[in-house]
């Protein structure tokens, strides 16, 4: 039999896809794959934010608008505190530009896996943080710019990856694209031979409607999880993202050390 007549098994072919999903050369479906597993781990995550400290840390818009009501009334440490919020995604989101960049610099194959190994950590870590120290004013204090900067990583990652296609962590931008493709789907052309008429980009609309629901089940889930669970509950989403990102770090790993064996 030649090798040519081998059919991949279905192991073989887990395995390529598992690799593309976060690879660094990208397809259509592989951004769509990604966005939907971030969306619904943001999802989930927000939910175990706002059972941490009583807020979503993912709305930078909210937060700001927060910001400005306080320093408005006079309540400079309340607007102190939204700004501890604000700053760390800002940092997160810095620290995935910087990641992704350096990676492609040294033309890493995991440049755009190593932001979501890095979530997966912080992930872990706000989880067994959360079951050892909840509800100590510490642990709150912690919490709030830990699960910021996480937004800020995940959100930059992806807009990294898409080309500011997609984002995850909150949903104003998916609503609103959907009402603007939803517009175009129903709206009437007299002439449908009019080579201007409108047209709705229905893959586009496809796609954001599977992020926001990828969002919204992982928000469910999520805040049955973490009131049930606790917050270990956030380790089975830490695992997902170490799946995704495993396999390019894998791969990077050992071409360095074929290169280090050869000198």
């Amino acid at each position: 039999m030649s090798a040519q007549s081998v059919k991949p098994q279905p192991r073989d072919f887990a395995i390529r896809s598992m690799k593309a999903i976060a690879a660094h050369e990208r397809t259509g479906a592989a951004d769509a794959l990604l966005g939907v597993a971030l969306a619904f781990v943001a999802g989930a995550i927000n939910a175990g934010g706002f059972l941490a400290v009583g807020q979503y840390t993912s709305h930078m818009s909210g937060i700001l608008s927060a910001m400005a009501d306080h320093t408005a009334l006079g309540l400079l440490g309340s607007a102190a505190i939204g700004l501890a919020a604000l700053l760390p995604f800002v940092m997160g989101a810095a620290c995935s530009a910087m990641l992704i960049n350096w990676g492609r610099r040294h033309r890493l194959g995991s440049r755009y896996a190593m932001p979501l190994m890095l979530e997966a950590f912080l992930l872990m870590g706000f989880g067994f943080l959360g079951w050892l120290a909840h509800p100590s004013p510490a642990f709150v204090a912690l919490a709030v710019p830990l699960l910021c900067f996480i937004m800020g990583l995940q959100n930059a990652t992806i807009t990294k990856v898409s080309g500011a296609r997609m984002r995850t962590t909150h949903v104003t931008g998916i609503v609103t694209d959907i009402g603007i493709e939803l517009g175009k789907l129903l709206y009437w052309n007299r002439n449908p031979d009019n080579p201007d008429r409108v047209l709705a980009d229905r893959a586009k609309l496809r796609l954001l409607t599977l992020l926001l629901a990828s969002f919204f089940i992982g928000g469910v889930i999520g805040a049955i999880g973490f009131s049930r669970a606790g917050f270990l509950f956030a380790l089975p989403f830490a695992l997902l993202l170490l799946l995704l990102a495993g396999p390019p770090l894998a791969e990077d790993a050992t071409t360095l050390a074929r290169q280090l064996r050869k000198r």
